[in-house]
């Protein structure tokens, strides 16, 4: 059982910490176990994904959530190619110097929010430095066209941080989705290792400016990378200073033994803590849990 003292989660009776050989993928407890990617409703959405030649971060990342949302009729678009610009330890997207940049890519995302009948719509997309916009005006076309096919539908956008450049994320804020949604991902003393080529303080000044243009922001923070309690509840304590209204936290998984390993499995009831801590420090809502992502069950944190 974990309890919270002083701003920080102990344990009262010591849980064993899972050690992780190097290059390996340890065996997951059991409450982390997923529905297959199988299904009628899974082949469905597939099928208008490979029509309209789309991406998911759901396939690319390797969510484990991928059955249960694909079978639910959920899915979350990956804008912009499936190649990214940074080579970030925990992701499982390709990395590379992307070559596609499709202007036709908005109105076919449309048309399969439509097919779907996403009541809320989350897209994000790869990070694309090379681009002198980062590919906002690409996301923000994204925005316009569903919101133009799909007036019904409340649109999230999970965006990179753009190497902050205030023009590329006004060109989003401009397009008026629902949420703005950017992932700290995990706490500072990591970033060096796990986000080489983002800036800790950079992800929270955008958080901060969506939040002063009146948007309803979010992020997300990725546990089990060799970080402590003390560290996620400062790196939370963080976040709420700039008055972001979803917080999300989730256990890591290793894609691949080419990507950082798994340091602890965190159990349901530290995460329950979590939760309880990030309602104390004024978050509206908080998702908190081992298989939650950003988009798990996101329709329901407008």
């Amino acid at each position: 059982m974990f309890v919270i003292q002083e701003n920080r989660i102990t344990q009262e009776t010591p849980q064993p910490i899972i050690d992780v050989p190097s290059k390996s993928i340890p065996r997951r407890p059991e409450w982390l176990k997923a529905k297959p990617p199988i299904g009628e409703g899974y082949s469905r959405l597939k099928n208008i994904m490979e029509e309209h030649k789309l991406h998911t971060v759901c396939e690319e990342a390797r969510c484990p959530n991928t059955g249960e949302c694909w079978n639910s009729g959920t899915a979350t678009f990956m804008i912009l190619g499936d190649v990214c610009t940074r080579s970030c330890g925990f992701c499982n997207v390709k990395t590379g110097l992307p070559t596609e940049l499709d202007a036709d890519e908005p109105r076919r995302v449309a048309e399969a929010v439509k097919l779907m009948n996403l009541k809320h719509a989350v897209i994000t997309s790869v990070n694309r430095d090379e681009l002198y916009d980062g590919g906002s005006f690409i996301f923000a076309d994204t925005i316009r066209e569903v919101r133009k096919q799909n007036p019904q539908t409340t649109i999230e956008v999970l965006i990179p941080d753009f190497k902050g450049d205030e023009f590329a994320l006004v060109n989003v804020l401009d397009a008026f989705p629902d949420i703005l949604n950017h992932n700290v991902e995990t706490v500072p003393r990591l970033y060096s290792t796990v986000r080489p080529q983002a800036k800790y303080e950079r992800s929270l000044e955008l958080l901060s400016r969506a939040k002063q243009r009146g948007f309803k922001t979010k992020t997300g923070i990725m546990v089990g990378l060799g970080e402590n309690e003390q560290e996620v509840l400062k790196t939370m304590k963080d976040i709420s200073q700039t008055k972001c209204d979803i917080l999300t936290l989730g256990q890591y998984l290793q894609p691949t033994k080419n990507h950082l390993p798994v340091e602890r499995f965190i159990h349901p009831d530290e995460f329950a803590l979590y939760k309880k801590a990030g309602m104390e420090m004024g978050f509206q809502h908080v998702e908190s849990g081992p298989l939650v992502r950003s988009s798990y069950h996101a329709a329901k944190h407008v």
